[in-house]
């Protein structure tokens, strides 16, 4: 599987939000696009992932004015 453009081999069967837990992201600052898909939040738990997917995750970050 492909995450930010990084190959990664998917060792055991696992669902989107398990992943995304055990690579330490804060689910609730962040979006995943999923072969070219925005995934809605409420579907993590339900996605299975698979060898072949492409994943980009991109975080949120807070900003001020200048």
């Amino acid at each position: 599987m492909c995450v930010n453009g990084v190959q990664i081999p998917l060792e055991k069967p696992q669902t989107l939000l398990e992943f995304l837990k055990e690579q330490g992201y804060n689910i609730h600052r962040i979006a995943v696009e999923r072969n070219e898909k925005i995934e809605a939040k409420e579907s993590y738990a339900d996605i299975q992932l698979d060898d072949g997917d492409v994943i980009e995750v991109v975080s949120f970050m807070g900003g001020g004015t200048l």
